[in-house]
């Protein structure tokens, strides 16, 4: 998973002579010029109405302000999306842009629609107090985390900015309506979580004495607005919170539409989950078969039907996962794979590595946790010397030791590659790193999560196909559970958001089709309950990357150069994978 932003960013940066970081990048003329001349003006505009995103973005002109969050505020926005959206087809004529600028164009535009569509039918503000959680915490995690800036002007930029977290809590206190119960309990340990990066790690990030100081002031008196606002939280609101979260047929059909951009429609991607579903469950069977005399040397294999090839599987996996770490060393552990995994990749020719190499494998933060195992924070594509973040968490410390094993057994040391395969290398990091290099800014800013989650599906099975692991059965076996994880991500989605799936076949999807553990299947629930469409991305995604691949490997024959291949897939920034088909065959023409 990736959170990289996928609204929009400044380049107000890129054109003010008082700007933070004066950038190279190549100008256009002509048709083409106007079209970034209006993409500057919006973005300078939408990045002086909210600083966070700038931040986020790499723009650091804005890193001692904070968002207004009044519904008046938030409301100029979308009229500021809607007078550009009109504005677009009389400023800039679509005919006489290069085709490369009229993709640019149609991101753009379908980035508007988008994000007014959104405005018009969800009320994030009022029903997910998640939201505020990025202007509460990581608005001054990022300054100390990511941005190149001396660290005197980061702190300086950080104490500012903090002064304005009190007006945050505040404001989210005078919003929050009638959540969802789910949303609500996550926001809920995200606060705690904050509390204690207030009271702690801000310290240690910023290097500075714990308590000391201006720094120290400005965090105590954070720390009291979030405790204040914790109880506000259990008390005013959980009371009143429901367990209302599918949004419904009409608006999940418009929503993956839009979101995914990839010309495939919710019932169609539902028929092709479903079948590949069935597919991978048969692979993963002929695997395990061959493990099973390994694994249990002398005890009869199940009966050969679908019920027997089921618990085949999931005995074999079951056995398999006991070789894991313990939960302090589960970050460590990660990091052990990159070394070995970044050998193969340039040894095999696979593509061309980031050099220098930016990416941490961190512990993911308190106050980041309860949405994913894992995630990819790429720099930001206007700080591109930032560093990228792979983040893992570890188990909650409040959980059972039943559930801490089989967090474990399910994050097991074969796992830990897959998972490293596709957050870093060649995955996220990768391809968000050539991304930032893209010259368009466009493609950059307003990026397409089904590309980034597609491909780094994509290259799980490619590296195993290439021969990492030299033939490792087991880490075969895990790489097609992480993959149908993947697919059955997609029919979750649909199923909890149009259909009515109860918590118990969720689980028996998850834990029955998809042999995934019990402590992963109720954290993947959760998720499917509080967002949508998302998780259809990486399934979607990879069946895109997987029909592209063949037609230009058939085309191609034995002139087919897979390091060249995945070069030319790169070459081309973030954008929606339909562009592919069309972009790619042209790259490659173009030579290495």
């Amino acid at each position: 998973m990736t959170r990289m932003a996928v609204i929009f960013g400044t380049l107000a940066v890129l054109w003010n002579a008082s700007a933070t970081f004066a950038l190279d990048l190549p100008t256009s003329s002509g048709e083409d010029g106007k079209l970034a001349a209006f993409f500057k003006t919006y973005l300078d505009q939408a990045f002086q109405d909210e600083p966070l995103m700038a931040t986020r973005q790499g723009d650091h002109r804005f890193d001692d302000a904070l968002d207004d969050l009044s519904p008046e505020a938030r409301a100029a926005h979308v009229e500021r999306d809607r007078k550009a959206l009109a504005e677009l087809p009389r400023q800039v004529t679509f005919a006489k842009l290069s085709r490369n600028a009229q993709i640019d164009f149609e991101i753009l535009q379908h980035h508007l629609n988008r994000e007014i569509w959104l405005a018009e039918n969800f009320r994030p503000f009022e029903d997910d107090p998640r939201v505020y959680g990025g202007y509460l915490t990581e608005s001054i995690y990022l300054l100390l985390t990511q941005s190149t800036l001396p660290k005197a002007t980061k702190l300086k930029n950080a104490i500012a900015r903090m002064a304005l977290v009190p007006r945050v809590v505040e404001q989210a206190k005078a919003t929050i309506k009638i959540p969802s119960r789910v949303k609500l309990e996550t926001a809920i340990q995200q606060t705690k979580g904050a509390i204690g990066f207030y009271t702690d790690e801000l310290f240690t990030l910023a290097g500075e004495p714990k308590g000391e100081g201006e720094l120290g002031a400005r965090a105590k008196v954070i720390v009291a607005a979030l405790e204040d606002y914790l109880t506000f939280l259990r008390e005013n609101v959980l009371p009143k919170a429901t367990e209302s979260w599918r949004i419904g047929k009409d608006l999940f059909v418009r929503k993956l539409e839009l979101e995914l951009d990839s010309g495939i429609s919710a019932d169609e991607v539902l028929a092709e989950a479903q079948a590949e579903a069935i597919r991978v469950e048969r692979e993963m069977a002929v695997v395990a078969r061959q493990l099973w005399g390994t694994t249990f040397p002398g005890r009869p294999i199940p009966p050969d039907d679908a019920e027997g090839r089921r618990l085949m599987t999931r005995l074999v996996l079951a056995e398999l996962g006991k070789d894991h770490g313990a939960p302090e060393s589960l970050v460590s552990d990660a990091r052990a794979t990159v070394a070995a995994i970044k050998t193969f990749i340039a040894k095999n020719d696979i593509l061309t590595l980031p050099e220098p190499d930016q990416c941490r494998v961190i512990e993911m933060p308190e106050f980041q946790r309860g949405n994913s195992v894992a995630y990819l924070n790429p720099a930001p594509p206007l700080d591109v010397r930032g560093s990228s973040e792979y983040a893992i968490s570890p188990p909650p410390s409040d959980w059972t030791q039943d559930r801490v094993a089989s967090y474990l057994q399910e994050y097991n040391r074969s796992m830990l590659k897959i998972l490293t395969i596709h957050e870093a290398y060649p995955g996220h990091y990768v391809q968000l790193e050539a991304s930032n290099q893209n010259p368009s800014l466009i493609r950059k800013i307003l990026s397409s999560g089904t590309f980034a989650e597609g491909w780094a599906v994509y290259t799980e099975q490619m590296m195993l196909d290439q021969g990492f692991g030299a033939g490792d059965l087991a880490l075969r076996l895990h790489q097609l559970k992480f993959y149908l994880r993947a697919v059955v991500n997609a029919i979750l989605d649909h199923e909890m958001h149009v259909g009515e799936m109860t918590d118990a076949q969720a689980m028996e999807l998850l834990t029955g089709r998809a042999f995934q553990t019990e402590g992963e299947a109720v954290g993947k629930i959760i998720r499917s309950k509080q967002s949508s469409c998302q998780l259809s991305t990486y399934f979607v995604g990879r069946t895109a990357f997987n029909r592209l691949r063949l037609k230009v490997q058939r085309n191609l024959g034995d002139g087919f150069q897979l390091g060249r291949y995945h070069e030319a897939v790169l070459a081309h920034g973030t954008l929606p994978v339909k562009y592919l088909p069309e972009l790619v065959p042209a790259s490659l023409k173009a030579g290495r």
